[in-house]
Order: structure tokens, then sequence, then C-alpha cells
């Protein structure tokens, strides 16, 4: 206990009983030991304390690692997708409907939805 022998043990009740006296003794030391259990109690705590004050900290890191890796990809997906070929496919398509609405015959409108399908599906 502690890292001392029996012998250690023994000369510190024989010294307790001298200076504290057998009466007093008993009271004494159940003092002693809730001291003992009042501390291992506080350090444990602090101990608790300690370890989820660790666990929220690698938390928020791993938190801002995703989050980086988040952006990242979002980026990455904004970057693939070119919003440009949308944008040719949308004012090719208008260009169809005023060419329909218009005074152009059907066919040459026909011709050009059905070039501009292929087109479309050839950008796909």
């Amino acid at each position: 206990m502690f890292g001392m022998s029996l012998g250690e043990i023994l000369i510190i009740a024989v010294i307790a009983i001298l200076f504290i006296g057998p009466e007093k003794l008993p009271d004494t030391l159940v003092k002693i030991a809730k001291f003992f259990k009042s501390f291992k109690k506080s350090i444990n705590d602090a101990k608790e304390t300690f370890d989820k004050e660790l666990e929220i900290s690698e938390l928020k890191e791993s938190t801002i690692t995703y989050k980086k890796q988040l952006e990242k990809s979002i980026d990455d997906v904004k970057e693939g997708a070119n919003l440009s070929k949308l944008d040719d496919i949308y004012s090719e398509f208008n260009n169809m409907a005023n060419d329909i609405k218009g005074d152009k015959p059907k066919k040459k409108a026909k011709k050009k939805a059905k070039k501009s399908i292929k087109k479309v599906e050839k950008d796909v």
C-alpha cells in the first residue's frame, strides 16, 4: 500500500497511538479516510473534466477537417459543372422557340431543333 512495507505501517500506527491517544484514534482514522476519499473524488472529477475537454477539442479538430473537405468537394463540383454549356443550351432553345414563333418555315425550325438536340446529346 503506497509503497510502504508492513513494518513501516506498524511504526506509523504506534506513533499515531502515542501522539493521538487510543480514545481519539478511531475518530481520527475516520476523518483521515474521509479526507482521502474526498481527495480521490476531486482528482477523479478533475480527470473526467480534462478527458471531456480533450474529447471536445478532438471533435472540434475533426469537424474542422470535415468542413474543409466538404468545402473542397463543393469547389470541385462547382468547377466540374461547367455552367457555360448550360447557358449555350438555353440560348439555343430560346432561339428555336423564337424561330417557331416567327415567320420562318416549320421545316427549318424542326431541322434546327434536331441539330441542337444532337449537339446537346453529344455534349452530355
